[in-house]
């Protein structure tokens, strides 16, 4: 590994990792910046591990042992600096060792990625990080093939999405879908039904649902507040819905895509 000591917490080498916010990160989506952060040895190894590139680490010196394994084969400069300098330079304290500043990795085209799939979400406008890395966590553990999110979608690469979702965001196979109508004509060219998960006067029962459901579903979840556009129940095969009782209507969209997932596995 290339060790390189910082003194200077507005040293310019370490200009990707200057007061990471979320403020700041929602500013680099893709193609804009081209890089996120991956934060733990955990979250750098399965990064790796999916072949994503680092351009930098930066880290407390006692996680060297733990980082060394992983990057000892990597040619990028790993910038060493104390703990109270780490949170000057980020904006926050690095409870987790350190943090890598990677390469994003190209995305795959829709139809590409929904090929081999039968089980996938999709994310309208889903706005709060801590969701869409907790709705990856269910697809990953429960068996979905993919995740497909729209343009208005939070990044699931924020690193807070990467952090809650356990890495899985690293894992699971995901790429943006056009608005609509093209996203549902590219969801219909490859053989999917749209179960969009609302409330609604003619929806099925999720547990009718599942009980024979078609052999493509793409599971479609909307925003926090106000759920699903028109556009998107429009353009929705079917709407589903998960029964409920003591008069609560629905849960939050997280828990909601892992129970949906759950009574759709296959």
């Amino acid at each position: 590994m290339q060790l390189v000591p910082v003194d200077d917490p507005q040293d310019p080498r370490l200009g990707d990792y200057f007061r990471l916010t979320d403020v700041v990160l929602r500013r680099l989506s893709e193609p804009a910046g081209g890089l996120y952060i991956a934060e733990s040895t955990k979250v750098i190894q399965r990064a790796l591990e999916a072949g994503h590139r680092p351009r930098s680490v930066l880290l407390q010196e006692k996680w060297i042992p733990d980082l060394t394994p992983l990057l000892d084969e990597v040619d990028v400069p790993v910038y060493v600096a104390p703990a109270e300098m780490l949170e000057q330079i980020t904006g926050f304290v690095l409870h987790r060792g350190a943090l890598a500043s990677m390469h994003r990795p190209e995305l795959p085209a829709v139809g590409e990625l929904l090929r081999d799939a039968r089980r996938v979400v999709v994310l309208e406008d889903i706005v709060d990080h801590t969701n869409v890395g907790a709705i990856f966590r269910a697809v990953a553990g429960l068996g979905a093939d993919a995740v497909l999110v729209t343009p208005r979608c939070a990044d699931p690469l924020y690193r807070r999405s990467v952090r809650v979702s356990m890495a899985a965001v690293l894992q699971v196979p995901w790429t943006r879908l056009p608005e609509w109508p093209q996203g549902a004509e590219e969801l219909h060219a490859a053989g999917f039904e749209i179960a969009a998960l609302a409330l609604d006067e003619g929806a099925i029962g999720l547990d009718a649902y599942a009980a024979d459901p078609p052999e493509r579903v793409a599971l479609l979840l909307g925003t926090e507040g106000d759920g699903l556009s028109r556009a998107a129940l429009t353009n929705a095969d079917r709407v589903v819905t998960i029964p409920m009782q003591r008069g609560i209507d629905s849960l939050n969209v997280a828990a909601a895509s892992a129970v949906a997932l759950w009574a759709l596995r296959v």
